[in-house]
């Protein structure tokens, strides 16, 4: 067995080298593909500012943001949101799971996905809720590392490039 050529940490705050990072990531994911919020071409301001804005909720301690990195910078993240209603206090939601084509089939997505639900417990949460594409990548992702699925919502986002596609929400009890 080799030893990963990534390392995974909790980050409390983020300053502009690790901001330009994420974008990175996030821009790579994007244009790739993935549906993750954004429309292409995603330009660095934008993805910049996305990141400026989880930088709040970190202080603010919304948040939980674990960062992926191998020798050429940052190759994967993950979020938990923390915030949610006074009646839902025991769950988060998992968001925004992008790791970089360069690192990708080498097991961060699933080593990501152990320290977020780790993460998600040392935060008392018990339960975590995510969504994914329909049919996607990520979806078969999900459900081979035991995600429960609950349904699916027709034409509820756009790809990147264009184009409707369905959502699928799954969730997981710690």
């Amino acid at each position: 067995m080799t030893t990963p050529s990534w390392s995974i940490r909790r980050v409390h705050a983020l300053d502009d080298a690790l901001i330009g990072g994420l974008s990175d990531v996030l821009m790579d994911c994007v244009e790739g593909g993935a549906s993750v919020s954004f429309m292409h071409p995603l330009t660095r301001d934008r993805a910049a500012a996305f990141w400026r804005r989880v930088a709040q909720g970190l202080v603010a301690g919304e948040r939980v943001l674990l960062v992926a990195e191998d020798g050429q910078g940052v190759c994967g993240t993950v979020q938990l949101i923390l915030h949610q209603p006074e009646n839902q206090p025991h769950r988060a939601d998992l968001a925004k799971m992008l790791v970089h084509r360069r690192v990708r089939r080498q097991g961060l997505g699933a080593a990501l996905m152990q320290a977020a639900e780790a993460a998600a417990r040392e935060c008392g949460k018990t339960l975590l809720v995510l969504d994914a594409v329909t049919g996607g990548d990520a979806a078969r992702f999900y459900e081979r590392l035991g995600w429960e699925r609950v349904g699916d919502i027709p034409g509820y986002a756009l790809f990147p490039q264009g184009g409707l596609c369905s959502t699928t929400y799954y969730y997981r009890k710690l």
